[in-house]
């Protein structure tokens, strides 16, 4: 019998989602079309890890601890796929307008330490910082069909549909994979590779390491075109790592916000959003708005959402240390 995480208006809901008992929609209620889920860390080693649910009216819900580490999760057709890295796994929960379907499926990883995602033609690509690979889920079979070789500790990924892109986050490379072939080349991007995001044909990298000792933080950016563009923006206070294409710009985080990046990949002084910027762990775009994950890694743990002129929006309390962002969206 499948039990579900539900919505409701009153404050007995809480109780029905930490149960997952089921709660019946009445034809006079207006039926949740959407849901932004949120990749709650938690704390490492504690096994604290959620998953928080804002549903379209931005009431959120939190479900029970599902791991060590929600590293990331990702939306695929109805299905909502999540990468816990510290436990080694990938839950795999169904979507329906009254919530998740639990307690979902569950694949091992094998002591990989999954990372990122993309989804292309009902397969999962996932990062993996122990085995340096990216594996590839079959979501009929569930099963691992394969593992691709790439750089050290295998960050950001992002695909066209044709080839695979990732950050390989423990060297200075950016791996180019062919889908078909699975053949690769690495292009040398500049220490510490993160995140990535495809723009205009080129795709733009945002990179962030440190001194022998680990006491001093580095940041830069780069850019994959006909030539490699490498721009180190020097040492200072952590300036976050997400990278974010936007109408004809591509946006950097930076100096507690969003700054967009000229073509030698210069940050404009000028910024969407105004945070602590080591309170920003992650910002995603979402129908338009940006979404910021801020979190101390203590009790300050909120999602903060801005449109593309810096008006905050909403303010959502969210789970322990939020970092991934999720929509879905019921189909007509």
């Amino acid at each position: 019998m499948k039990k579900y995480i539900t919505f409701s208006l009153t404050i007995i809901c809480t109780y029905l989602i930490w149960t997952g008992c089921s709660h019946s929609v009445s034809s006079d209620e207006e039926i949740n079309a959407s849901w932004v889920f949120i990749a709650n860390e938690g704390n490492f080693g504690a096994s604290n890890g959620s998953i928080s649910m804002i549903d379209k009216l931005g009431v959120v819900y939190e479900t029970e601890p599902i791991g060590d580490v929600v590293q990331s999760l990702e939306v695929y057709n109805n299905k909502l796929i999540v990468l816990v890295n510290n436990s080694h796994k990938v839950k795999i929960y169904e979507i329906t307008p009254d919530g998740l379907s639990m307690p979902g499926i569950e694949i091992s990883t094998e002591g990989s330490g999954p990372r990122e995602m993309v989804v292309v033609d009902g397969k999962v690509y996932f990062t993996n910082w122990i085995t340096s690979d990216v594996k590839v889920l079959n979501l009929v079979t569930y099963n691992i069909d394969t593992s691709i070789p790439v750089g050290s500790m295998p960050e950001g990924i992002i695909s066209d549909g044709t080839k695979l892109w990732v950050a390989n986050s423990g060297e200075d490379t950016v791996s180019e994979i062919d889908i078909t072939s699975l053949s690769e080349t690495r292009h040398i991007v500049g220490s510490g590779p993160q995140n990535l995001v495809k723009h205009n044909g080129e795709v733009f990298v945002s990179r962030t390491y440190y001194s022998d000792d680990w006491t001093i933080t580095y940041h830069g950016a780069s850019k994959i075109g006909s030539e490699i563009t490498i721009n180190n923006y020097g040492s200072g206070g952590a300036c976050g790592g997400s990278v974010i294409s936007h109408q004809s710009d591509v946006y950097r985080s930076f100096d507690g916000g969003l700054a967009r990046m000229d073509k030698e990949l210069n940050l404009a002084n000028r910024t969407i959003g105004n945070y602590y910027q080591s309170h920003i762990y992650h910002v995603e775009k979402i129908n338009g708005n940006f979404w910021f994950a801020i979190t101390d890694w203590n009790d300050l743990n909120e999602v903060r959402v801005v449109d593309a002129n810096g008006n905050e929006l909403f303010t959502y309390q969210v789970g322990q240390t939020p970092g991934d962002f999720a929509l879905w969206e019921q189909m007509d």
